[in-house]
């Protein structure tokens, strides 16, 4: 069952999505699945290749960003970038959601591209706090 949590009009995160999840997605009309977690993190968590398959299939774009803690000030640039040139809305995922949402949302407190306040009002809306990431 999908649960797609609603950050702004181009970027949704998720907890582990399952193939399933993927066309469900694709009805939704994302466009690009990013994954942010690492393979064998879990032992129920489907391979990252078959949530790759299975978002080709479904026409979806898929990026593979995994993050083991914080993320990386390359992990941070690499998802702004990827970001960047997504033709549509993106879903993001990693075990909770987490991840995904903290990954984009200090690409997007460093690039200047919303407030801190905002970013943790976002976060909350979505469900997480992101108070302790970013301050405010």
């Amino acid at each position: 069952m999908s649960d797609f949590r609603r950050v702004t009009d181009q970027l949704s995160v998720a907890p582990q999505i399952s193939v399933a999840d993927v066309a469900e997605a694709a009805r939704q009309g994302f466009r690009l699945i990013i994954n942010n977690r690492p393979d064998g993190e879990a032992p129920d968590q489907p391979p990252g290749a078959e949530i790759e398959a299975a978002a080709r299939a479904a026409g979806l774009d898929y990026a593979h960003i995994p993050v083991v803690g914080g993320p990386t000030p390359a992990q941070v640039a690499q998802e702004r970038e990827v970001l960047a040139s997504a033709k549509g809305p993106v879903l993001a995922f990693c075990r909770s959601g987490t991840r995904s949402i903290v990954t984009w949302s200090i690409g997007e407190a460093e690039a200047g591209a919303r407030s801190r306040g905002d970013l943790v009002g976002l976060g909350r809306a979505a469900g997480y706090d992101l108070s302790g990431v970013l301050g405010g």
